[in-house]
């Protein structure tokens, strides 16, 4: 209930753009999507621009058109979310891969690891 308020003060002035950063991380996955779903239609019916901030790739991909991925402080990745399985890039495809449910419980997810030299590669 808390994040709906929070959007609604939000939304009072009429803005045409709503910057959410992690607006859901403390919700469970169900009312995640409603918050979400909720939002989206909100964007959709007031005609402004949404710049959802998150970890979470999966759910971007579900409620976004395009990503912007940034690492240490530098964007290392740009494209639109029906390409993040193909990301080129260590990180993005390390955020990608970290897919938490049924499937993965149990085992461990990827990590990314830096050498000395800063560049970045996924183990798995």
């Amino acid at each position: 209930m808390g994040q709906r308020v929070m959007l609604a003060m939000m939304l009072v002035n009429g803005p045409r753009l709503l910057i959410a950063d992690e607006p859901t991380s403390s919700l469970d996955e169900s009312l995640r999507d409603q918050v979400l779903e909720l939002m989206t239609s909100l964007v959709e019916q007031r005609r402004m621009g949404l710049l959802l901030i998150s970890h979470d790739l999966q759910q971007v991909s579900r409620f976004c058109e395009r990503v912007l991925v940034m690492y240490r402080g530098r964007l290392v990745d740009e494209r639109r979310t029906v390409d993040l399985a193909s990301a080129d890039h260590p990180y993005t495809r390390t955020l990608w891969s970290c897919r938490p449910g049924g499937r993965t419980y149990g085992t461990q997810l990827p990590v990314l690891v830096r050498d000395a030299d800063e560049r970045a590669e996924t183990v798995s």
